[in-house]
């Protein structure tokens, strides 16, 4: 009888390291590290640069994703809202107006949800938290000696990195993200994550510590009403939600969590209605300005192709319509619209757009659920998250793409690992069984 062939032994030792544990953290690290770092590296090498990083990442991503396929549980994980607007986003590729700029905005688009299926599927939940946290922890504080060196030492920009030196000043500052909108989201995210590392124990008090005051310092010196208003809501989100944690009665349980739905419901309604005072206390007349006067343009543009949209584009291009004529109009570049909202509306339609909120309703009272029911504090990390991403997003586009879409999309599946209607379905029989 033959003897079956063994495997040649480069194969083996490559298979085993794309197995290891310690391949699959590097691996994440880099992930998430250049997700936030995209605008630094473009700043520094361009368009070129930042797709030759991704794609690296992309092949040793896959081989590491192979290699783990058989210790993944499919069985009701990818969230059906998630692969239908994903898949809405793909499909306006037809009836696009810039169809090759769509093509590359929808592959750019599939890289981050790539990268978001292998955080989500290959590394738990506290790992996940790790990972970001400790990317996390090296970013902020590479901004803010950035921002020392540029502001207080040789009191110039460093502009090759949008870096404008105004810490003297007392900001606003932006680091290594671009605005100041965009390092207070992060230093928001980082704040949290890092909170919960330590809630956890995966971190000692120590490095906790320093974390969450250099996430302070810089939310502190971004002097952003956006992320001002943005800490308010986190701080209150936190409080219920570990507040409903400590409730053990499930019928005050359930009480409770309609309460904070009617009440969040009613402040929201009535921070809209008095908008105009809560602008004036935050001094933020300038941020909405520019704002509106992008929205207008969208709200008069989205009628043109209200149900299906322009086409999917995640960055503005200038160049292309109706991206040229809003800038032309508003007499100033813009990479987004400046509210996620508008901008779904305006790229995929009313479509795309009702698809986008189902599938951040569904994450959102997914999470929030696991997060105030779960005993371990782990799972509070995805509501507060998407909290962050989802009240910035009436300012700005980040939730969209890159680093945004990313947490995005690792929540969400997060989410329905623990809340999906499809774990009641019955699992296909295992071919190898």
């Amino acid at each position: 009888m033959a003897q079956p062939q063994r495997a040649p032994q480069w194969f083996v030792l490559t298979r085993s390291l794309f197995e290891s544990a310690k391949f699959s953290r590097a691996l994440s690290l880099c992930i998430v590290g250049s997700a936030f770092l995209t605008t630094a590296i473009r700043d520094t090498v361009g368009w070129p640069g930042l797709i030759g990083v991704l794609a690296a990442l992309v092949v040793l991503t896959v081989a590491s994703f192979v290699a783990h396929w058989n210790v993944i549980e499919w069985h009701g994980l990818l969230p059906v809202s998630l692969l239908v607007f994903v898949g809405w986003c793909a499909a306006s590729i037809v009836w696009s107006n810039y169809q090759w700029a769509t093509l590359a905005a929808v592959l750019y688009q599939w890289v981050f949800t790539f990268f978001a299926l292998y955080l989500a599927l290959v590394r738990d939940a506290i790992q996940i938290v790790r990972v970001i946290g400790d990317v996390l922890r090296v970013l902020l504080t590479a901004s803010l000696a950035l921002e020392v060196f540029s502001g207080l030492l040789i009191d110039a920009p460093i502009r090759f990195l949008g870096i404008a030196g105004n810490l003297a000043q007392g900001g606003p500052i932006s680091g290594l993200f671009g605005s100041r909108n965009q390092l207070g989201l992060v230093a928001l995210i980082a704040a949290v994550t890092f909170i919960i590392e330590w809630r956890t124990k995966s971190v000692g008090l120590g490095l906790a510590v320093f974390s969450v005051a250099v996430a302070v310092l810089c939310l502190a010196f971004t002097s952003s009403p956006v992320i001002a208003i943005m800490i308010v809501i986190i701080v209150v989100a936190a409080a219920a939600l570990f507040g409903i944690r400590h409730i053990r009665n499930e019928r005050w349980k359930f009480a409770v969590q309609v309460t904070t739905g009617t009440v969040t419901a009613v402040v929201a309604v009535l921070a809209f209605i008095f908008r105009a005072p809560i602008i004036d206390l935050l001094h933020g007349h300038s941020v909405i300005t520019v704002r509106y006067e992008v929205w207008l343009q969208i709200w008069h543009l989205i009628p043109v192709n209200e149900l299906l949209g322009w086409g999917w584009i995640g960055f503005w291009r200038g160049s292309l319509p109706p991206y040229s004529l809003i800038n032309a109009l508003t007499g100033s570049p813009h990479a987004n619209g400046l509210n996620a909202f508008l901008d779904v509306w305006l790229q995929v339609g009313l479509i795309g757009f009702l698809l986008f909120l189902l599938l951040l309703g569904l994450a959102m009272g997914r999470s929030w659920l696991l997060g105030s029911n779960k005993r371990s504090v782990i799972y509070a990390w995805p509501p507060l998250i998407l909290i962050a991403l989802i009240g910035t997003a009436m300012a700005e586009s980040t939730i969209l793409i890159e680093s945004g879409w990313m947490l995005t999309v690792i929540c969400t599946v997060k989410a329905s690992q623990g809340m999906s209607w499809r774990q009641a379905l019955p699992a296909a029989p295992n071919s190898a069984s």
